[in-house]
């Protein structure tokens, strides 16, 4: 399980645009959680998943891993636990690398580096069996450039190259805003089987109301770095989307 204690964070101490983010924060998030994340804009959802990434580290508090302390751990440190998919499809992969480089370096995330190829036939097998699942015909295009596929395209790829390699925790940082409402589905319908698949727990953030209703097991509301809300399961299944626009 992933616990937060006692989490403080302030941005720009000591100056005059100092911002008290998370005041005395405590969360715990259960494995095979599926939370989703809402709130208006500035409540602290990114932050919340810059905490559990190590982006940020607290000047105050406490983040266990299964009771392990990661607190002091960096993104990188993290890699082998934790992933992350984007809002912005551009980020998180290479648009000048192909795609099977971008998958090759994804499978290469939390491994000690060697100096043999990284890039064998094996790997194209499992490269192209992965995208074959999804249903866009992108395993024909392990040569093309990351660059050449549309935003949907690339989140699908981001996706599988967050959990290509075992990890505990998916954290997805509104990653189908940027996407047109057919993509939107398809990359949702593929992140529900991902995440039942790998038995991930996971942390979502949304604006979108009609997703917090229907996926995930769970709804954190947040507001000026406090959790207000949180929803078990059987509480979420009696809300209205009346409810969450009141919240909101």
């Amino acid at each position: 399980m992933i616990k937060l204690h006692n989490i403080s964070v302030t941005f720009n101490p000591n100056t005059p645009l100092s911002h008290r983010v998370f005041n005395a924060l405590n969360l715990s998030i259960f494995p095979g959680d599926f939370v989703m994340i809402i709130g208006g804009n500035g409540s602290g959802k990114s932050s919340l998943l810059n905490l559990v990434s190590g982006a940020i580290t607290p000047e105050k508090g406490r983040i266990l891993l299964d009771n392990q302390d990661i607190t002091e751990q960096e993104t990188h440190q993290r890699a082998g636990l934790i992933s992350r998919v984007f809002q912005d499809p551009l980020l998180g992969s290479y648009a000048d690398l192909t795609l099977e480089e971008n998958l090759t370096i994804a499978l290469s995330r939390g491994k000690k580096r060697t100096l043999k190829l990284a890039l064998s036939a094996q790997n194209r097998q499992l490269f192209q069996e992965k995208l074959s699942e999804i249903g866009l015909g992108l395993e024909n295009r392990l040569r093309d450039k990351m660059g050449l596929l549309s935003g949907g395209q690339r989140q699908a790829i981001s996706l599988i190259m967050a959990t290509l390699q075992p990890s505990k925790i998916l954290l997805l940082d509104e990653h189908t805003a940027a996407l047109d409402p057919k993509m939107e589905q398809a990359v949702l319908s593929l992140t529900e089987k991902l995440i039942k698949e790998k038995q991930l727990t996971a942390l979502m953030i949304t604006h979108n109301m009609a997703q917090a209703l229907t996926f995930g097991n769970r709804i954190l509301l947040m507001h000026q770095g406090q959790i207000v809300k949180d929803l078990k399961k059987d509480e979420k299944e009696k809300l209205k989307m009346s409810d969450l626009v009141e919240w909101l």
